[in-house]
């Protein structure tokens, strides 16, 4: 029924600086950081990498294994693919077999950085989503420039939970995030469950009118219209990059890659490259000695 004992980590710089919120989610932060206190926990501010930091090793990863397993098809089919995805999986095709091994061993880094901050705190909490947005607003390009708020989590293997800790001048949720030591939900659950029975957000629910007609959407433009801002030099090697995969891109399928083009290049100009002879990458496992 309570928090005493218990040292939570205030990652307040992931929605003040790396993202900065609505003044409605640091408003609805605040409060639940108090409901904390009052149940007994002690919160102190701590740091880790910045949101892109963790954004960017998640995006060169994944999306390059998501090329690798569509390449065939992108060959032969591109077309049948949605715009969102191509948008998504086509710029993928400029990270190099360096930027994807440097992700990884920049993935074991940051898990291993963790370790002393698992020592002093038992858990963290950070925000979570803001209200939802509408549809219509939906960028297929903004997968590249908008950081997401649960990469950090992906990327480090915290168990984490997100509950609601407040709503929004538009009647929607909001959320803060509770993350705990890799395989200890019992923690993560333990404050979940104490702040919940201290505040009542979870009982509250969006009042929605019965038998409102949804209001008519625009499917957003395929193309950003960027494309052509980029330079010569960026589509020669967007153009080089595609012949080497294979891919027979026509002239709207190329715009895409165009336009995601500067933000890929640019995560990968930003990875840390100064690992050691002997680093490993972060999908490496070791016995323990006794085995």
């Amino acid at each position: 029924q309570d928090l005493k004992g218990l040292k939570i980590g205030v990652l307040r710089h992931n929605w003040e600086e790396d993202l900065p919120a609505s003044a409605d989610v640091q408003q609805a932060m605040e409060e639940a950081l108090r409901v904390l206190t009052a149940l007994g926990a002690e919160l102190e501010e701590c740091r880790i990498h910045s949101l892109q930091h963790y954004f960017d090793i998640k995006v060169i990863m994944a999306e390059t294994e998501i090329f690798s397993i569509h390449q065939p098809h992108l060959r032969t089919r591109a077309g049948d693919f949605g715009a969102d995805f191509r948008a998504r999986v086509l710029p993928a095709v400029l990270f190099t077999a360096n930027d994807y091994v440097q992700a990884t061993r920049e993935h074991r880094r940051v898990v291993r950085e963790m370790a002393p901050l698992y020592q002093r705190y038992d858990a963290f909490v950070t925000a979570g989503q803001g209200e939802a947005p509408r549809l219509d607003i939906l960028s297929s390009l903004s997968f590249w420039y908008f950081v997401n708020l649960f990469s950090a989590t992906n990327v480090t293997s915290h168990s984490v939970i997100e509950l609601c800790n407040g709503f929004g001048r538009q009647g929607l949720p909001l959320g803060m995030q509770i993350l705990g030591r890799p395989f200890d939900e019992a923690t993560v659950l333990r404050i979940g469950h104490a702040y919940e029975q201290a505040s009542a957000w979870h009982r509250r629910h969006p009042q929605l009118q019965p038998g409102a007609q949804a209001p008519p959407l625009t499917p957003p433009p395929i193309l950003a219209g960027t494309a052509d801002q980029a330079d010569a030099t960026t589509r020669e090697v967007c153009a080089q990059a595609a012949r080497r995969a294979g891919l027979s891109l026509n002239e709207e399928q190329f715009a895409q890659l165009l336009e995601g083009a500067p933000y890929a290049l640019a995560m990968a100009g930003r990875l840390r490259r100064d690992h050691g002879y002997t680093d490993e990458p972060g999908n490496i496992f070791r016995f323990p000695a006794s085995f």
